[in-house]
């Protein structure tokens, strides 16, 4: 109970704050807009910048903590598309958005804090070496798909397809700041105090904006409909995807006990707010992926704490 109140409840009592401020009216739409692109936009990509430069490049991308977690996420995302496609007969575009919220995970804005509260944060190595992967990965995989189930029947080439696949990647702001951190990482060269101090107080600013700015999103998520794909999706994201996790961090590779911690708090998060923002950049299932996101996060308080308690 202790992990509860201690670790998970601060988290989610700053996204209800959001919620409520938003509800009440405290806090504008506009005002949430500006507070997510702030935090999204230039603040977390501070936070992975300043991650992936300080990563340990040797022994922090240990190929059984990432073939661990990702193999959660692939199978999550195989899940959800085969659901979607055959058994609630979804359109393609459709399933390819509702995997893409099986298997994006809210690593960055739930992850890193719960695993700094819990384990402290010299514990966020790991998860740090799987976002800095997470969204160039993910979001490679989705527009793939996505372009390739848009475009069927249009005669668009294949290096068209791959020019308009790389520029979708290449924009994404988590994208850039994880390419300059492994870019000042692998040159060696050190970063000016001025400008080590200007990153870190961004940092800083970056979870407790983007928790609060998460929450006035979820108020405009209204869950309508479509009940048993959104609870496919929590089932997935919630379950599945962290028990296949720890079953290969486990039972295939003996990850050490860090290693565990990272890959499968990260796996249990809620659909991040990234599955409403894929499908709705694409005009597809949106009203699904944001219910996903609402109902997701809330029954993560219960579903984390569960698996926290399991972790050794």
């Amino acid at each position: 109970m202790s992990a509860l109140l201690d670790v998970i409840l601060p988290v989610f009592l700053v996204i209800g704050f959001g919620w409520i401020a938003a509800w009440r009216g405290w806090f504008s739409d506009s005002a949430v807009d500006g507070l997510m692109r702030f935090a999204q936009g230039f603040a977390l990509p501070c936070v992975l910048f300043l991650g992936v430069a300080q990563l340990d490049l040797s022994s922090a991308y240990s190929p059984a903590l990432m073939l661990s977690f990702y193999s959660g996420a692939f199978s999550g995302f195989a899940l959800c598309f085969v659901a979607a496609r055959w058994l609630f007969r979804r359109p393609l575009t459709d399933a390819v958005a509702i995997g893409f919220a099986g298997m994006f995970s809210n690593s960055l804005l739930l992850g890193l804090p719960i695993t700094e509260r819990a384990y402290g944060p010299d514990a966020l190595t790991g998860n740090i070496a799987i976002l800095s992967i997470h969204s160039p990965l993910f979001y490679g995989l989705g527009i793939s798909l996505m372009e390739w189930a848009r475009s069927r029947g249009e005669g668009l080439s294949a290096l068209d397809l791959a020019r308009k696949i790389t520029r979708a990647i290449l924009l994404q702001p988590l994208v850039f700041g994880i390419l300059c951190g492994f870019a000042l990482n692998l040159s060696g060269l050190p970063l000016p105090d001025m400008l080590l101090a200007a990153t870190a107080m961004m940092a800083k600013a970056a979870l407790p904006a983007a928790l609060f700015g998460l929450g006035g999103v979820l108020w405009r998520y209204r869950p309508e409909g479509d009940r048993m794909v959104i609870i496919t999706i929590c089932t997935v994201s919630l379950v599945i995807h962290p028990a296949i996790a720890w079953g290969v961090a486990r039972g295939i590779f003996s990850l050490e006990d860090a290693g565990l911690r990272s890959v499968v708090v990260t796996a249990a998060m809620a659909p991040g707010a990234n599955a409403y923002m894929f499908a709705h950049m694409y005009g597809v299932a949106k009203r699904v992926n944001a219910s996903a996101v609402l109902f997701g996060t809330a029954f993560s308080i219960l579903s984390v704490w569960i698996w926290l308690q399991l972790l050794p």
